[in-house]
């Protein structure tokens, strides 16, 4: 794992689409990782175990050079084979716990926490680098995902991390999930979906400029 001392960043949460072909795949990621990502999950529900490997092996490169951390959805193993700087678990995934202590102090381990502050509060105390919630909105990724409220972001401000917002999100409604404590807006639809996903990308890091609540 590289150590990232540049952690926590705020802005766009880039989360890679369902793409079967690696090239493709890289050049669909190049242009809004330039734009301005704060992090990038690689995510594939279609691929299996030696195609993740070889996609997630191929944008860790690309990502190094960006200076954007590389996180491998759903599988802490691959990210500790391939020397990616963390993972992002769902509650089917393993134990943070036993992640953080397999990962190491310096990796970035997320935790979906869906609409629920008890998972939060697991998750932080078994040692997660940041919260997820969601989602906000209805969503094309995932249509039937457990809804969950702005106030939540709120009131998991007191585990003092960084908390990330996914789910139907776009430039028009991301900005008050940010003015609600969001510290980054996860998107898959509304970048790798839009007619020019770069100018997407930068949209997405305009919500924000405001500062910090």
């Amino acid at each position: 794992m590289k150590p990232q001392p540049h952690w926590p960043r705020r802005g766009l949460y880039l989360i890679t689409p369902d793409e079967p072909d690696t090239a493709r795949l890289l050049a669909r990621v190049a242009g809004p990782l330039a734009a301005g990502a704060a992090l990038l999950q690689y995510r594939n529900k279609g691929a299996d175990a030696a195609l993740r490997r070889e996609q997630a092996g191929a944008l860790l490169p690309i990502c190094r050079a960006a200076g954007v951390p590389l996180l491998i959805n759903d599988d802490w193993r691959l990210a500790a084979d391939l020397g990616a700087e963390g993972a992002h678990l769902g509650e089917d995934d393993g134990e943070i716990a036993h992640a953080r202590a397999a990962l190491g102090a310096e990796a970035l381990l997320g935790a979906s926490c869906y609409n629920e502050i008890a998972r939060a509060e697991a998750a932080a105390t078994a040692g997660a680098s940041y919260l997820a919630f969601g989602a906000f909105f209805p969503s094309g990724t995932k249509p039937l995902a457990r809804r969950a409220d702005p106030g939540l972001l709120r009131a998991s401000a007191h585990f003092g991390l960084p908390r990330v917002a996914i789910g139907g999100i776009t430039p028009d409604n991301g900005a008050l999930l940010v003015a609600a404590g969001a510290d980054l807006l996860a998107v898959i639809g509304g970048v790798f979906g839009a007619p020019d996903p770069t100018a997407a990308a930068r949209a997405y890091g305009r919500c924000f400029e405001t500062p910090s609540p």
